[in-house]
């Protein structure tokens, strides 16, 4: 399992060079340091054009521009090896985690749910503060889920705190609360 994840490591790091290559060729007959007429301008532009052009139609679409998009697919190729690297980290984490609590008995199943339960909500939590900070809300399709998951904490806090000017403190003393339940239902299984 770890030569997979180290060679999964190594393709995301490959497929990031990729990008870099690729977005500097673009920049390279784009910004005219390589006459896009040549032979090398010509060359260049059909090995990097199958890559950029997706890329820059979505970026014309969202109303950016369309010169930088070599580098927006070096942003993306970067945040979603890191995403795929983290979802992998945590695929295998659970998997030993499982294989872990089955060997030790009923406690350790039972704790190893809570803290899943726990990491669950924490990340619905997280998911939700960071998605306000974007302007996507209860009603947005991707938000749903993480509102459903922590709405029954959340909101009689938010009810029971005073507000405090454009900060919502009930996201935080949510976590806090979590945390407590989790440290104090992991004391009651373990003893």
């Amino acid at each position: 399992m770890h030569d997979f994840r180290v060679l999964v490591r190594y393709a995301v790091f490959a497929v990031f060079v990729l990008s870099v290559v690729v977005a500097f060729t673009a920049w390279l007959v784009r910004a005219r340091r390589v006459s896009p007429f040549g032979a090398l301008g010509r060359a260049l532009r059909a090995a990097s054009d199958p890559l950029i052009r997706p890329v820059e139609m979505r970026l014309v679409r969202l109303g950016g521009n369309p010169v930088n998009a070599g580098w927006w697919l070096v942003v993306v190729v970067a945040l979603g090896g890191v995403v795929l690297l983290s979802l992998l980290d945590w695929a295998v984490g659970l998997f030993y985690g499982i294989s872990a609590a089955a060997g030790g008995g009923p406690r350790a199943v039972l704790a190893f749910l809570i803290g899943a339960l726990y990491s669950v909500l924490f990340a619905a939590l997280l998911l939700r503060v960071i998605g306000s900070w974007f302007g996507l809300f209860r009603y947005s399709r991707w938000m749903r889920p993480a509102y459903a998951l922590t709405d029954w904490l959340v909101e009689p806090i938010r009810r029971l705190l005073p507000p405090m000017g454009a900060l919502d403190w009930s996201p935080l003393v949510a976590w806090l609360v979590l945390w407590l339940l989790k440290q104090l239902l992991l004391n009651v299984v373990l003893l």
